[in-house]
């Protein structure tokens, strides 16, 4: 289960720790690749920037009952990636460093009775507004590992990990993924996927690297999980 209440700080670490890496950025590791293809470091930047502003206007409408102005569409975000790309080092860390404020302005104004307000993802599935925090540090920590600067995921926090893990567990069993148990040898925990089939066993985030597609499966034999993250399914967290 996800500890709901050491979700607002844990999304300021990784906020903070990310945004510390794009400051230190040269403006031709910015222009270099990122591990995700096609995009430069500089697309990293701005996507986690972008999606920011969505969780922002996610977290608005539930704290007001209001729709905070229009909400940007897939093509309109797609359109702010590629220009957005093209800045330098100083205005892409000013850019982001001012979406993350929001952001946390927003999760601090929160009344604790309207984190249970449902609100709805882009792809249109629902969920409540606490699970907002998950979905951006989920955003910062992986995407920090994308920007290939030494964020590996052996640098993730144990409690993202966990809940990860547990999330990714419940909504693979869901789709009747052909692994029965995901062991994080140094967590200490398991998760049940499917009465039968093989144990992934190993550390926790090499685990989760290997589900979100950030690196190989501890044993060669397993089948290759789909495409990550996939919608949480009721009652997780």
């Amino acid at each position: 289960m996800e500890d709901r209440t050491a979700l607002p700080d844990a999304v300021r670490a990784s906020a903070a720790r990310f945004a510390a890496s794009v400051s230190a950025l040269t403006e031709a590791e910015a222009r270099g690749p990122s591990a995700l293809p096609g995009w430069s470091r500089a697309h990293v930047v701005t996507h986690v920037a972008r999606s920011a502003d969505v969780y922002t206007w996610l977290l608005a409408l539930a704290r007001t009952g209001v729709e905070p102005g229009p909400r940007a569409d897939g093509a309109t975000l797609e359109r702010l990636l590629h220009e957005g790309a093209r800045r330098d080092v100083p205005a892409l860390a000013a850019d982001l460093r001012a979406s993350l404020d929001r952001l946390l302005d927003e999760v601090s104004a929160m009344p604790a009775e309207r984190w249970s307000v449902l609100v709805s993802a882009l792809a249109g599935w629902k969920h409540p507004a606490w699970y907002t925090l998950h979905r951006a540090r989920r955003e910062l920590e992986v995407h920090h590992t994308d920007l290939a600067l030494g964020h590996t995921p052996a640098a993730w926090p144990a409690g993202f990990v966990a809940a990860a893990l547990a999330e990714t567990a419940a909504a693979l069993a869901e789709r009747g993924f052909p692994v029965g148990r995901f062991e994080a040898v140094d967590l200490g925990r398991s998760w049940t996927v499917a009465p039968t089939g093989p144990t992934a066993a190993g550390p926790g985030h090499a685990l989760l690297a290997w589900l979100a597609g950030r690196g190989p499966a501890a044993d060669a034999g397993l089948p290759a999980p789909p495409r990550w993250p996939q919608p949480p399914v009721p009652g997780w967290g």
